[in-house]
């Protein structure tokens, strides 16, 4: 195992790795849940929504272990699966079985420019104080996560300042809605705030920061893990903690379910349909390049804003990828599993997969090498018949590792030149964007659009890699078409 892995040579152990990807796990399970509640709003069976997630997720991050050996976890992104139901399918109009059909165009997609090396190109092409601030950013970015499902923070909006309701334009003559309210969307009169500390969740979440702030300074083995399970066992007599084990997946069900979306992508209703429309073609080809975008960006960002820091992509690993052809690189191979991990998840039915931010939750609990994947992937084969025992730990025993994984990261922000407005501006944009619109993907966009424009204003256009002028473009144009649209 230390040979297969490189245990000794990642300064590693198989305590420490294992214990990553628990907390790794922990961390992102909430996805198990998460996804198929949105995606059975889209019309996709929940319990095989359920099963999918898991098949996919299983083949992607063992993909990511034993191929790319590095540790890092792939599922169904949150945002990319809000995506496929609230937009593709519920606004834009394509069935279920036509959105996976886009997603599996999408992997495609995705594994032609992996193969094409244009994404290594562009990992390359991508400046260095702007990976810094990617990396800084997915640490402000984790620390939201943190502080929002801890319950620390509270909104207040007006009736003015709600867009929409259920996905629908909010109208304040309406008190009654037929199914209950499901989504509030709100603009930018929503006010946040600190949370009334009389609530047992917010009460809980405050107690674990404060027991793993301890037990990290004490440098105590495995700190974020063993804060996770005591903030759970501390959570009990509070009430917090549900010790009622919930049947609402069983495997029973989640199987013979399944025989509803697999494949569905291929049927007569999703990629049979998909293209008969001559006029909804240029919508099926944004949608598709909307999907991508932010599947290959959301991913490169985990990427990069976690492997530097940390060593897992060294500086031989970017040299290599740079030079050396085929998949030598450890990332050029993350690369690959996350791209054929989404493929495999539209043949099952489910959303986009993408290498999830809370990996760095077992990164900054030591994990470095594929050992951490492989325990992920267990615990998700596991999953598959224990869910109502994952459902007990809840998210604000998970929320304080994930603060203090963004303390860690946000250590990067230092080598930035912020008084060169030159480089603080794009930083700037790429870091706070990504953390306050909740996606990886926008900060990244926002930081190549205003890196350009930076550069074209002081006359140094050219400075700017042909590859990011592109990439500036299509944003835009994603963007707008989406707006219109």
């Amino acid at each position: 195992m230390d040979h297969f892995f490189q245990l000794k040579k990642s300064g590693t152990t198989v305590g420490t790795e294992i214990s990553a990807g628990l907390t790794t796990f922990f961390a992102m399970s909430y996805a198990l849940f998460v996804v198929p509640g949105v995606l059975n709003q889209a019309g996709i069976p929940g319990q095989a929504a359920f099963l999918a997630t898991i098949i996919a997720s299983v083949v992607g991050t063992l993909i990511m272990g034993l191929f790319a050996n590095v540790p890092y976890a792939l599922a169904p992104g949150i945002g990319l699966n809000a995506f496929f139901t609230y937009t593709v399918v519920m606004s834009l109009g394509f069935r279920w079985q036509e959105a996976l059909a886009l997603v599996f165009f999408c992997g495609i997609v995705n594994i032609l420019i992996t193969v094409t090396k244009i994404r290594k190109m562009l990992i390359s092409a991508i400046p260095a104080n702007l990976q810094i601030a990617i990396s800084g950013g997915i640490g402000c970015f984790i620390a939201y996560i943190g502080i929002k499902n801890a319950g620390l923070v509270q909104f207040t909006t007006n009736a003015g300042d709600i867009l929409s309701i259920n996905n629908q334009p909010f109208s304040a003559a309406k008190e009654h809605f037929a199914h209950g309210i499901s989504g509030v969307v709100s603009g930018g009169g929503i006010v946040p705030a600190l949370s009334n500390f009389n609530n047992p969740q917010v009460n809980l979440a405050v107690i674990g920061i404060i027991l793993t702030v301890i037990l990290l300074v004490k440098k105590v083995p495995a700190a974020l893990l063993v804060g996770i399970l005591l903030t759970t066992v501390i959570g009990i007599p509070m009430g917090v903690t549900d010790l009622h084990l919930s049947g609402a997946y069983s495997f029973g069900a989640s199987v013979a379910e399944l025989k509803n979306t697999f494949l569905a992508a291929f049927g007569s209703q999703g990629m049979g349909s998909l293209f008969t429309d001559a006029h909804r073609i240029p919508l099926v080809l944004v949608t598709i390049l909307s999907f991508s975008l932010s599947d290959t960006f959301d991913s490169l960002g985990t990427f990069i804003g976690t492997g530097r820091q940390t060593g897992i992509f060294s500086g031989e690993e970017e040299l290599a990828l740079e030079q050396q052809p085929g998949f030598k690189s450890k990332l050029d191979k993350a690369l690959f599993a996350d791209s054929i991990a989404t493929g495999v998840g539209s043949l099952f039915g489910t959303s986009n997969i993408t290498a999830y931010v809370e990996s760095s939750a077992g990164i900054g609990a030591g994990g470095r090498t594929g050992l951490t994947s492989v325990t992920v992937a267990v615990m998700f084969i596991l999953s598959a018949f224990l869910s109502p025992f994952l459902s007990i730990i809840p998210s604000v025993a998970v929320a304080p590792s994930l603060i203090m994984v963004g303390v860690m990261m946000m250590s990067n922000f230092s080598d930035i030149p912020w008084k060169d407005l030159e480089e603080a501006i794009p930083a700037f944009m790429a870091s706070i964007v990504m953390a306050y619109t909740y996606n990886i993907t926008y900060g990244i966009a926002f930081g190549f659009i205003f890196y350009t424009l930076v550069k074209t204003v002081l006359g140094k256009g050219k400075q700017v890699h042909p590859l990011i002028w592109i990439v500036s473009l299509l944003f835009i144009i994603n963007f707008a078409v989406l707006a219109i649209i």
